[in-house]
């Protein structure tokens, strides 16, 4: 089980960080994402990061702002994002995946989402 949180209104530049804390025993063989989904759009990854932290991926539209970290120990990914923009508004879900990538078929468990709404 996935529980997401952190999300709120921020101002565009501003930051926020997002956490998602995992239960069962099994969360340090998992890679995590997160992804987003804004109304009226489809659901988009994020950013990835490896079952060992060692290797993370991102999306385009948020290199150099956000950042994937995860405490396997308190079971927990985070994301810290930088310089949001408006753009950035979505709900935020955070995924397990036993293989990585950025395709939502790729990851099995999912959590509940949160939402990030960036005022212009």
């Amino acid at each position: 089980q996935l529980q997401a949180s952190g999300g709120g209104l921020v101002q565009a530049g501003g930051s926020l960080r997002l956490s998602c804390a995992a239960s069962g025993r099994a969360f340090g063989s998992y890679g995590m994402g997160w992804f987003r989904q804004a109304p009226g759009k489809e659901r988009e990854f994020v950013v990835g990061i490896a079952w060992s932290g060692g290797s993370t991926w991102y999306a385009d539209s948020v290199k150099g702002r956000f950042t994937i970290s995860r405490d396997n120990a308190k079971k927990t990914v985070y994301l810290q994002m930088n310089r949001l923009k408006p753009e950035d508004t979505a709900v935020y879900y955070c995924a397990a995946s036993l293989y990585g990538g950025s395709r939502p078929t790729a990851y099995t468990y999912w959590g509940q989402g949160t939402l990030v709404t960036v005022s212009s």
